[in-house]
């Protein structure tokens, strides 16, 4: 499996979470969540060091990083419904930002095309005898 699926996988599930939690849980429960899904998607964007990864997902590694940053810089600054709908933002926005980046390695996939030829039975004996 290629990193940049696994990573972009991985950065889907932690978003529709975030969403998810801001919603259902508490302020100060949620808080802790998102932190950790801050400091997961930074560490997640980390693997951009990876070799083969291409320009348009090492450009995509950055800004999932800085918003990774941004996260949990506001989950440690802001409080009450602030920070609910600011992290279910960010969520919503990892959430994109994999969408882009599977799509991204969708474009990049290469695909190997089989054909089949029908040939009749009788040319097959023909080639064979």
């Amino acid at each position: 499996m290629n990193s940049r699926y696994l990573t972009n996988i991985a950065l889907a599930v932690m978003g529709g979470f975030v969403v998810v939690v801001s919603q259902a849980w508490s302020v100060p429960v949620f808080m802790w969540i998102m932190f950790a899904a801050g400091v997961l998607a930074i560490l997640l964007a980390g693997s951009a060091l990876l070799p083969r990864r291409g320009l348009a997902q090492r450009v995509l590694d950055g800004i999932i990083a800085v918003l990774g940053a941004w996260t949990v810089v506001a989950s440690l600054v802001f409080a009450g419904s602030t920070v609910t709908w600011l992290g279910f933002a960010s969520g919503v926005a990892f959430v994109g930002l994999a969408l882009l980046g599977l799509t991204l390695h969708e474009l990049r996939t290469e695909r190997v095309v089989h054909s089949f030829q029908v040939t009749p039975a009788s040319e097959q004996y023909a080639q064979i005898g």
